[in-house]
């Protein structure tokens, strides 16, 4: 399968610069799920800034239908 890295970086929600992974999703997933994260795009902006990328944030955000 071919990278779509150009059509991804429109989407592409990570406030976090340094990043290489920016616009290839499979790297990104994979880098996070390795943690017991998910990436950016799985978070609103205002949770995406706090860089607590956790599968317990993320539930939280959901207890608390903010996602």
């Amino acid at each position: 399968m071919e990278c779509k890295h150009e059509n991804n970086l429109k989407s592409c929600n990570c406030t976090y610069e340094p990043c290489s992974r920016k616009g290839s999703c499979c790297d990104c997933l994979s880098f996070h799920l390795r943690s017991r994260e998910l990436p950016a795009c799985c978070f609103p902006r205002e949770a995406e800034r706090t860089f607590d990328r956790s599968f317990e944030h993320f539930a939280r955000l959901v207890a608390q239908n903010k996602i």
